[in-house]
């Protein structure tokens, strides 16, 4: 069993200079009210922040204000999932509250060495992964601070960042 580990919202006050989030599942089944209603056809309002607003984006405005470089980089498979379509959708939000947003298809990435799980890098030196079913049902999270873990973990998200086609030009297919 794992120990507890500290909330996300912890590790984020406690950074200094950048969090950098590699995402490289075309699916996440995690419970999402705001996933559910897009499927339904609801498209949130990006001048409305009353329908997407959480403390997610509190706690990554807070960084940013702060002087934190917030990154985030997806991994994707062309053509798009539903959930990636969803992602994209809705990723003015990350934008609006100061988060860096790239995408990199698929066929992009075969001769980057990536790690096998998502993950969180803090500073380049503590690394929260991300362990999902392969139905992508979120298992656990888990906390390595070990440096060649952290430095294999920032090299390959600066490889894919190079890379990636910023959110404002990525056009999914």
């Amino acid at each position: 069993m794992m120990a507890e580990l500290p909330p996300f919202a912890e590790l984020l006050a406690g950074c200094e200079r950048s969090a950098v989030h590699l995402e490289m599942r075309d699916w996440y089944d995690v419970p999402s009210e705001r996933f559910e209603a897009w499927k339904c056809g609801h498209r949130e309002d990006p001048a409305d922040r009353s329908q997407w607003w959480s403390e997610f984006h509190q706690t990554i405005a807070d960084a940013v204000k702060r002087g934190v470089q917030v990154k985030r980089a997806r991994v994707v498979s062309e053509p798009i999932t539903d959930y990636i379509r969803f992602e994209y959708d809705v990723t003015f939000s990350n934008l609006a509250v100061g988060e860096q947003v790239r995408w990199l298809p698929r066929r992009r990435a075969s001769d980057v060495c990536l790690p096998g799980n998502d993950f969180w890098c803090f500073d380049d030196r503590l690394v929260r992964f991300h362990h999902f079913s392969g139905a992508g049902a979120h298992l656990e999270d888990e906390m390595v601070s070990d440096p060649a873990v952290a430095k294999l973990c920032a090299t390959a998200f600066e490889m894919v960042w190079e890379r990636a086609i910023p959110h404002s030009d990525y056009r999914p297919v």
